[in-house]
């Protein structure tokens, strides 16, 4: 994780006040010997790209990532269910992982990384003076040659980002997502989906801008992220994610996936879970990936019920084709 992420603060968490929580009934007992995969199988071609069949991705943040991936396989013992989308953070100037990636693809996972530009000029990007850095990266990626999943500076409409609205503007946001995706295009990287990943609309703050003044276009996107938290026993999906959902909808069909996202103990975790294969299902989106760590608060999945919520919800998933 890098220094970025530490300042959350709770204010990336995203969410007006629903009406009701939801009631999680019916809880299955967990069988911590048995892991299932949730996603497509294991291993789709490079040229192919990734499979986006809405309900088939669940996706994971551990704090180990990407030193080790002790993180990742302890939250697949303890569900049963083995992420499909296994995330990072990277700070500007890291190299890629590969040999977390590696691991990753050897449990069937697409890494999904986060490049964070912590007080870097978008301008600069745009204008080629990271070129060495960036070349170098995307040929490590097309080495690896396997699908990588890449999102820069998420969360670009809110202002708690040195790449956010208020230190840097949508036009530089755009200018360097562009020169970025073209320059690993033409460099032959491939192999890489690219995700375009906002803040909720609807943050507890108010802060939160409309996406739209960021979109990049269609051809530098490959899918849609949205980052949204459940903080409060009232918060329902509908009313985090609804909204944005509508807005990322005027600009485009492309798939979405809930990118980052977990709940408060307090909020009632086996409810929020239950929510959120919900609202997956009913918005038509890929899934989610769930932080499983501790910032501002404490985000991991804990207690019998949540556990065995979420396979039980890991199961009504799609498996998408290769």
């Amino acid at each position: 994780m890098t220094g970025s992420r530490n300042v959350r603060a709770g204010i990336v968490v995203a969410a007006a006040v629903g009406v009701l929580a939801l009631i999680a009934a019916g809880l299955t007992v967990l069988d911590p010997g048995r892991t299932e995969q949730a996603g497509p199988p294991a291993g789709p071609s490079a040229e192919a790209g990734l499979p986006a069949t809405p309900g088939s991705y669940l996706g994971l943040y551990s704090p180990s990532a990407p030193a080790s991936y002790t993180g990742v396989s302890s939250f697949a013992s303890a569900t049963g269910v083995h992420p499909k989308l296994v995330v990072y953070y990277s700070g500007w100037y890291e190299p890629f992982q590969a040999g977390f990636a590696a691991a990753a693809a050897a449990h069937g996972s697409v890494p999904m990384v986060q490049i964070d530009p912590t007080d870097v000029s978008l301008t600069a990007i745009a204008h080629g003076q990271y070129d060495s850095y960036l070349t170098s990266y995307a040929r490590a990626v097309r080495s690896y040659n396997h699908p990588v999943v890449i999102s820069f500076g998420h969360e670009m409409n809110a202002p708690w980002y040195s790449w956010g609205y208020e230190q840097t503007s949508p036009a530089a946001f755009v200018a360097a997502w562009r020169h970025i995706v073209t320059l690993f295009r033409t460099l032959g990287s491939e192999n890489v989906t690219w995700l375009w990943t906002v803040n909720v609309i609807q943050s507890q703050d108010g802060r939160t801008l409309s996406p739209g003044p960021w979109w990049p276009g269609r051809s530098y996107v490959t899918w849609v992220g949205v980052d949204g938290y459940y903080l409060e026993s009232s918060w329902q999906f509908t009313t985090i994610f609804g909204p944005t959902i509508v807005a990322l909808r005027e600009l485009t069909p492309d798939p979405i996936l809930i990118a980052e996202t977990s709940a408060t103990h307090a909020a009632g975790q086996p409810a929020k879970i239950a929510d959120l294969f919900a609202g997956v299902h009913t918005y038509g989106l890929l899934g989610f990936v769930w932080f499983n760590a501790v910032t501002s608060h404490d985000y991991r999945m804990a207690g019998p019920q949540a556990l065995a919520t979420y396979r039980r919800g890991a199961r009504t998933l799609s498996p998408a084709a290769p």
